[in-house]
């Protein structure tokens, strides 16, 4: 049988292992990036390594979360940031010149690399043909030293595409489709592979979107070829020698494949309160609207905001309608201004945003209580805006302008307009001026790193104890995000701060966790977190497994977990343990005594674990999935505490 894409991508890159599915393999990582809002603590962790310099081909830095500065603690870290991508030889994007993905794939992406980003929507850049995978801040720092990276060989499924979108109908509505057909959960160690005719209708900034999204669906990437739209969308770039293409070969194997028919789709809308929830716009039309943010990494390439100024041209949003305009990079906004389409939004009653995050992580922009918000962006978690009791629904481009010029929700079909066909530059006006790049420096030693007073050392951790003897500090439920776990937007500003930002860790569900947790490590007990089905959905922040390991939570039992949350409780030294029966999750409360005996010496004889609920006087069986790279790293009570055994050679260097 021929090959995928995307094996022939990972064998290519493979430092440990062989391609089999469902083993692990570890890859050569070519490329990294970071955002500030977990680049700051990814970069505490390259420190505390004490690993010397960058060994990847390219490290970008990017400064696009936080760009708010509201305190001292957004300004403080970002001069931290400045001041290690001088040390160490990693370029530095300021704040203003783009979100980290967006700019990722204008400027840096290439096709054929490896790239891990410690944001989970790195993925975007398989719109180019990389295999680019979100990873929490720890991997991506031991990463920069040169180690590899780990993950489970996955299954790919195509995604195999047929026919061409009708009119007003996006590529954002053909990943709500399948978001429709797959779900947020049951996608792990699982990659999307898009192929058929119908791949050759999208451009770049379209298939950017599409594989942006599909982190919502829980896979560790997705992938488009690289072929003459790729090499057409390099070349505008400046960049032609960047190209290779890569396809898949024509008998090549699949654990999977699902057809979609592209003339069939309609416009579609995620709605409140997950990416999952997906109805038709014709089945919510005449719903009012409070709030119109178009943007994010996800909508806001010059596709995307040219699409917008042509269709809001002659229109000013409606009375009840707060529109929001965010390009994706500054490269998006000098070119639109070019073009004249800034001006059309300007005129349009738009207010427009720097080009960063913003609206999508709850930093600014917040709707009115229980407004209703259409955002072209890819998350509408609970709370997730900012306001607890907003209703986000996720939409395209074009049903968000339509509903800015009617004010409420309206199939863009009905508008009564003629399709706009935007037509992308030739070439794109490219100034990098707001890059920061390397120079070198004869002594990097003497480089003096900037630490404001919010900044601190990553907290250590002990190693496993011999027994787990704890409580239930909480039980929560089903599709518990990462958000969930530890708030974004304002709270973020924590983020090199653990002690302070583990004070908000469950805040939105059980505002007295914190406190009770604390109380329980303070008396010599562990504590547990019981979750449901998919624990740990969205985000790549590390925070939510850092946060909780400096309260002393030691296990989380749940029904299922999200690959990269599960990864980052690995790395700090937290057990993810799963219910062998699920019908288990039902005998145990919160606030239950748990006991798990001989629990260090099970893991490392790959012996099983038993919970025993001592409240109730049972005892529930448990399963764990640890290779024998992780069992060490649980034992050592996680990843910075095994690079330092490591480097006291007290243990093994070539072991695991």
């Amino acid at each position: 049988m021929g090959k995928s894409i995307t094996r022939k991508l990972l064998e290519s890159h493979i430092a440990e292992g062989s391609w089999n599915p469902g083993s692990e393999i570890a890859i050569k990582i070519d490329q990294t990036l970071t955002q500030d809002a977990t680049g700051t603590m990814a970069y505490l962790q390259f420190e505390a390594t004490g690993l010397p310099k960058i060994e990847t081909e390219l490290s970008v830095s990017y400064i696009d979360h936080n760009t708010i500065q509201i305190g001292f603690e957004n300004a403080d870290d970002h001069k931290y940031l400045q001041s290690i991508a001088v040390k160490y030889g990693i370029i530095l994007s300021r704040a203003g010149n783009g979100i980290c993905h967006q700019v990722h794939l204008e400027r840096f992406g290439k096709p054929g690399k490896t790239l891990l980003g410690s944001d989970s929507h790195t993925p975007t850049c398989g719109g180019i043909g990389m295999i680019a995978i979100g990873a929490g801040g720890l991997d991506v720092a031991l990463a920069m030293g040169g180690a590899p990276f780990y993950l489970v060989c996955p299954r790919v499924v195509k995604i195999n595409l047929i026919g061409r979108l009708t009119p007003w109908v996006s590529a954002k509505d053909l990943i709500l489709e399948v978001l429709r057909i797959f779900g947020t959960r049951g996608n792990v160690n699982r990659v999307f592979e898009y192929g058929g005719p119908g791949v050759k209708t999208f451009s770049v900034p379209e298939r950017a979107t599409i594989t942006n999204m599909g982190a919502e669906c829980g896979v560790t990437t997705s992938v488009f070829p690289s072929d003459d739209i790729t090499k057409t969308f390099l070349s505008a770039q400046g960049r032609l020698s960047d190209w290779s293409e890569i396809t898949a070969d024509g008998d090549a194997e699949y654990d999977k494949v699902v057809e979609i028919n592209l003339s069939k789709l309609v416009p579609l809308s995620a709605t409140p309160h997950s990416p999952g929830n997906i109805a038709t716009v014709e089945s919510l039309q005449g719903m009012p609207v409070d709030q119109v943010c178009i943007g994010s990494c996800t909508n806001s390439s010059y596709k995307d905001l040219a699409t917008v100024a042509r269709i809001m041209k002659g229109h000013v949003a409606a009375p009840n309608v707060s529109l929001v305009i965010a390009p994706g990079s500054r490269q998006v906004m000098q070119n639109i201004e070019k073009a004249g389409y800034l001006g059309n939004l300007i005129a349009s009653g738009a207010r427009i945003d720097p080009a960063a995050c913003g609206f999508c992580i709850g930093n600014s922009q917040s709707p009115s209580t229980r407004g209703i918000s259409l955002r072209t962006s890819n998350r509408n978690f609970e709370g997730r805006s900012g306001t607890h009791d907003a209703q986000v629904y996720l939409v395209s481009c074009e049903t968000a302008a339509a509903a800015a010029i009617t004010g409420k929700i309206t199939d863009p079909r009905k508008l009564g307009m003629k399709y706009p066909r935007i037509t992308m530059p030739g070439k794109f006006m490219i100034d990098d001026n707001m890059f920061i790049f390397p120079k070198t420096i004869e002594d990097p030693s003497l480089v003096d790193i900037f630490r404001g007073p919010n900044i601190g050392a990553p907290p250590t951790n002990d190693p496993f104890p011999a027994d787990i003897k704890g409580t239930a500090t909480i039980k929560v439920g089903d599709k518990v995000t990462t958000d969930h776990i530890i708030p974004a937007g304002a709270r973020m500003k924590y983020r090199s701060n653990v002690p302070k930002y583990s004070e908000f860790v469950f805040e939105t569900v059980d505002a007295g966790f914190s406190a009770r947790a604390r109380q329980i490590r303070d008396a010599g007990r562990h504590n547990i977190i019981i979750g449901g089905e998919s624990y740990g959905e969205g985000s790549s922040r590390e925070h939510a497994a850092i946060c909780p390991m400096f309260l002393g939570v030691k296990v989380v039992l749940a029904k299922s977990f999200q690959r990269i949350h599960t990864d980052n409780l690995v790395n700090f030294g937290i057990l993810p343990i799963t219910f062998k029966n699920e019908t288990d999750y039902e005998r145990i409360d919160q606030n239950d005594e748990l006991e798990i005996v001989n629990a260090a010496k099970s893991i490392a004889d790959g012996q099983p674990l038993v919970v025993r609920n001592k409240t109730k006087g049972m005892n529930i069986e448990v399963l764990y999935g640890l290779t024998a790279r992780q069992q060490q790293i649980i034992l050592a009570g996680g990843s910075l505490s095994l690079q330092r055994k490591k480097a006291e050679g007290s243990i093994d260097k070539n072991h695991g």
